[in-house]
Order: structure tokens, then C-alpha cells, then sequence
């Protein structure tokens, strides 16, 4: 029930922001932080916490890490949340296929 962890994590609207800056590519702290209202030690901090939910990874560059999203743990969420658009797609298919009697009748 990884997708848990990864629900509470995004939960917090910085760390969100940030999981959302890393939509567009590998970054390092620095670039991540750049005009954030917190800290590089506090972005680090979130990051930490977003790698530890299975949202992102990081590899070393030099002498720092970058970050990015890891497809698998977000897979994981996608997949849980993909349930949910199923059930519902599958519902509206039924309600069409019970009204399609209905209005076969009452066209002249």
C-alpha cells in the first residue's frame, strides 16, 4: 500500500510544489528551491521524504544529486487511482446500456 505513503506525502502543499517543479526534468536541490518560501536544507528535507513515499529518485552529478520523478512509484499511485476511473467508466456504460431501451421507444 505504497500509494498511502505517496497520498500523505503530496498531502503537504510544499511538497507538492516541488514533486511538480520536478515534472519537467532532472533537477539538483538548488534549482528546486530557487524561488521556493523555504529553505535548500528544508527542500532537501521534503525530498527526502517524497524519495523515502517512492515518488522520486536521485542520482549523483559531480558533486551533487539530482533529482526526478521515479516512474515506478508513480505507476503505482497512477495504477491505484486508475481503479477508481475504471469503476466509474464501467458504472456510465451501464447506465447508457439501461437507457438505450428507453430511448429506442421514444423516437417517432
Amino acid at each position: 500500500m505504497a500509494y498511502g505513503n505517496a497520498l500523505a506525502c503530496l498531502a503537504d502543499p510544499t511538497r507538492r510544489r516541488i514533486f511538480e517543479r520536478l515534472r519537467s526534468g532532472p533537477a539538483p536541490v538548488g534549482i528546486v528551491a530557487r524561488g521556493l518560501p523555504v529553505s535548500r536544507p528544508a527542500v532537501s528535507q521534503h525530498l527526502k521524504v517524497l524519495k523515502e513515499a517512492g515518488l522520486v529518485n536521485d542520482r549523483p552529478e559531480g558533486t551533487r544529486r539530482v533529482y526526478y520523478i521515479d516512474p515506478d512509484g508513480l505507476g503505482e499511485l497512477r495504477a491505484w487511482l486508475d481503479q477508481f476511473w475504471t469503476a466509474a467508466l464501467e458504472s456510465f456504460k451501464q447506465e447508457i446500456e439501461a437507457e438505450a431501451p428507453n430511448r429506442a421507444r421514444r423516437k417517432p
